[in-house]
């Protein structure tokens, strides 16, 4: 029986039944809209391409793209679809045993293979012919019809029962338990704690899951990339052991990596993997938890088509093109070194980097990532530890970012350097994922990095045997040439999560790091190649542990460009109130650090900031343009208030330089929208920056908070991937904005000035607003915009 024939036998039949009997019901009143949609669904299929995962990415991605996804349920993806959802979390920082990987695609290929791994379907997976069935299996479909049958508030706050918090209860229903949750949580339809969906996108979502759920079209590799893909497989598989150590080495440093092929469409993305199966054949991806792990077989690399939407927090874009490929080639082919031997896949040796590619001269490898330090930095971030405690907390709201330069004089460059420091470098990882002794691992780890430290400090001693002048020494740090963006980085937390900006953003920061190549190295090793986000709480605490220990070392090589006589009362200031156990691990391992006289020539009494102005100058104007929003100290920050531009860039100077106790109640992150008359709206970012009297803890204690170093930047486009809340002013109302927003002195304070301009969970323009700044992304910036995550959007 055709659908729609099927469908209206149903209908007649439950409407004579429906005097007579009584049906389970999830609301107060059974609507009729559901029913109508029944009698009209259309005969054609509709779309998943073009008409479904649209309204998926605009209404649910923004809660359901990844890891952090409420029961695991990803919608960026019709696998996440039909793979469910689990009450099973990801992250989870109390589990003393690993748990086994839930990654798409990898770790199970089918529905079947994730029912046996505890996911629960969320369509039915009955006879699909039947609508009403399709209906009546399906869990979406129930939380779509929960929130339109219950919809949300228009105006204030949220009821207390919607809990918006990050980590907030979650319950994991599935079909058969819908009605006991709808009766208990009547409120919690989806979308979760946001506005309803029009009636034309409900109608689509739950016509379609009528039509049986029809899947995607897949998305074939392009004419235009088909030629690259062939050409950067046959390169990365090719014969040799040079070649096969720098594919390990390629491969192990793009595994977080969105690969886009210039002159290819802007959506289309891949992602380097090792399979089974050689070019010409479907992939079979090896499904090892870490890169270095060993696959148990031969394999080869692949490029396999990026499928799912692109979500801001964890797309990495990385540009590959024949430019891409010569640079390789100057890099890691033509330099003349011998590859005797190719290096296993055993935990100890895989963990370290510096034993793997040993051969591969050191430059090259530094070199690779400073190319591109802004996607290796935001890897950190974007990567599987985006979350909490693991490595955003043991980082500052605010600092910018150096690298060393990469010559061949550099001591941490030298072969015989990292040689005889090899065996202090292993990281965490080579423990495992189920390793129960916290302490003994972090006292090994401790003496090893102080080892480490002392092999330098001794280089370092040598190295200066002369004092520089600070100018001389500020040839030091690299400079990209004058033309590589890269070479100076700003990094802001949003509480927990962060975001990478090119160039020097803000106001002076309290700190800075300088980064060489082992630093650089053990980072990437240690929060993207070797952390395993399922692994269990020793290996989250060690990797939290050994960052403390690294963030610490790109501190102390900043301090190097202070004088000696200034360096401890720096310091001190970051580390006000630290625990007895790192403070003495912190003065042992920096003694050198302290005393070292290596520059000299400053001439005012702030030489963070004389060092800071001096960097400006010399990397110049492209790699750090002038900030006169946040750092205006010169006659040509004053704007032309007579033009819209000038006006706006103005009035974000007075909220820019606001400080103290009064920002605390402020979002982390802000997303203004300013609309102009003429259509030439504008976006802006403000960012809190909360001041802490130190990082080393790995919990939020507000012992730590030192509310009167608290400060905002304003950022012109959006910056971050998580809004914590939206703003809305028509130009001509942006003065009574700036003044309301400059007296905000206490949260009463802020709520009325959110019921003026504030975009709330409950407004009816929320979802106007949110297409707007996600429009306002990809028009923009289309090869690094992504969707952007509501998880941590504030009720107020």
């Amino acid at each position: 029986m055709p659908v729609r024939s099927h469908a209206l036998f149903i209908l007649w039949v439950s409407l004579i039944l429906a005097g007579c009997t009584s049906q389970p019901t999830v609301q107060k009143e059974q609507p009729n809209v559901d029913y109508d949609l029944l009698l009209t669904l259309p005969e054609k299929k509709i779309s998943y391409n073009q008409t479904i995962q649209p309204i998926l990415n605009q209404r649910c991605v923004v809660c359901h793209g990844c890891f952090d996804a409420p029961c695991q349920l990803k919608l960026s993806s019709f696998d996440g679809l039909q793979r469910g959802s689990s009450s099973i979390k990801v992250y989870d920082g109390t589990r003393f045993k690993a748990i086994e990987p839930m990654r798409l695609n990898i770790d199970a290929k089918n529905a079947e293979e994730w029912r046996v791994k505890g996911f629960h379907p969320i369509l039915n997976e009955g006879d699909k012919d039947n609508a009403r069935s399709n209906l009546e299996g399906s869990v979406l479909y129930y939380m779509l019809r929960l929130k339109q049958s219950n919809p949300q508030p228009r105006i204030g706050k949220l009821p207390q029962d919607v809990d918006v918090g990050l980590d907030r209860q979650q319950v994991c229903t599935t079909a058969a338990g819908f009605p006991a949750f709808a009766e208990k949580h009547p409120m919690w339809g989806m979308p979760y704690g946001l506005p309803n969906l029009t009636n034309s996108e409900y109608s689509a979502l739950v016509q379609w899951i009528a039509q049986g759920a029809p899947g995607p079209e897949e998305k074939p590799v392009s004419a235009e990339a088909l030629p690259q893909v062939k050409k950067w497989e046959s390169f990365l598989n090719d014969a040799g052991n040079k070649q096969q150590l720098v594919s390990r080495y390629l491969f192990e440093h793009l595994i977080q990596a969105h690969i886009h092929f210039t002159g290819t469409p802007e959506n289309e993305f891949y992602r380097l993997v090792r399979s089974f199966t050689p070019s010409g054949r479907a992939v079979e991806e090896v499904p090892t938890v870490r890169p270095y792990d060993d696959p148990g077989a031969p394999f080869y690399y692949r490029l396999q088509r990026y499928q799912p939407s692109i979500v801001d927090k964890d797309h990495t874009p990385y540009e590959w093109s024949d430019a891409r490929m010569k640079r390789y080639r100057e890099l890691f082919i033509e330099p003349d070194y011998v590859v005797a031997t190719l290096p296993g896949y055993d935990s100890e040796t895989g963990a370290n980097p510096f034993k793997v590619f040993e051969a591969i001269p050191p430059v090259s490898r530094y070199q690779f990532m400073l190319d591109d330090a802004k996607f290796f930095v935001e890897g950190f971030i974007k990567g599987p530890v985006c979350r909490g405690q693991i490595a955003v907390n043991v980082i500052e709201d605010q600092f910018w970012i150096f690298f060393v330069s990469p010559n061949s004089d550099d001591i941490t460059l030298q072969p015989e350097f990292i040689s005889d420091s090899i065996d202090y470098l292993n990281l965490p990882a080579e423990q495992g994922d189920n390793s129960i002794n916290i302490l003994a691992t972090w006292i090994d780890y401790l003496k090893r990095q102080k080892q480490y430290l002392a092999t330098k400090n001794n280089f370092l001693q040598r190295l200066f045997n002369d004092v520089l002048d600070i100018h001389h020494a500020a040839n030091i740090i690299w400079n990209g040439s004058g033309t590589n963006r890269n070479a100076a980085l700003t990094v802001f937390r949003h509480y927990d999560s962060a975001s990478v900006a090119y160039g020097l953003v803000g106001d002076y920061p309290e700190t800075a790091w300088v980064i060489d190549y082992p630093l650089f190295e053990r980072i990437h090793y240690l929060l993207v190649a070797g952390f395993n986000v399922y692994g269990n709480v020793t290996h989250q605490l060690n990797t939290r542990l050994y960052m403390d220990f690294l963030r610490m070392e790109a501190e102390n090589q900043f301090l190097l460009f202070m004088p000696a006589s200034r360096r401890e009362r720096i310091r001190d200031t970051w580390y006000q109130g630290m625990q007895e156990t790192v403070w003495k691990y912190f003065k042992d391992s920096q003694s050198v650090a302290m005393t070292l006289d290596t520059v000299k020539g400053y001439k005012t009494n702030d030489p963070q900031r004389e060092f800071f102005k001096i960097m400006e100058h010399k990397l110049g104007s492209y790699i750090v343009p002038p900030d006169p929003i946040n750092r205006c100290e010169l006659p040509e920050c004053e704007f032309k208030t007579e033009t819209s531009e000038g006006r706006i860039e103005r009035a974000m100077q007075q909220i820019a330089a606001m400080r103290g106790e009064g920002l605390a109640v402020m979002p982390d992150l802000s997303f203004i929208h300013i609309r102009n008359s003429d259509g030439n709206d504008q976006a802006y970012t403000i960012i809190l920056n909360k001041g802490y009297s130190n990082i080393t803890s790995m919990f939020e204690n507000e012992d730590r908070r030192d509310r009167r170093q608290d400060s905002l930047t304003v950022v012109k486009g959006l910056e971050g991937s998580y809004p914590n809340f939206f703003f809305s002013i028509s130009l001509d109302r942006l003065d009574d904005f700036v003044k309301r927003f400059t007296t905000i002195k206490s949260h009463d304070d802020y709520e009325r000035f959110v019921s003026l301009y504030g975009v709330g969970r409950t407004n009816t323009d929320f979802w106007k607003e949110s297409d707007w700044f996600n429009a306002w992304a990809q028009k923009n910036d289309p090869l690094a915009a992504g969707i952007y995550d509501y998880n941590r959007y504030r009720d107020q």
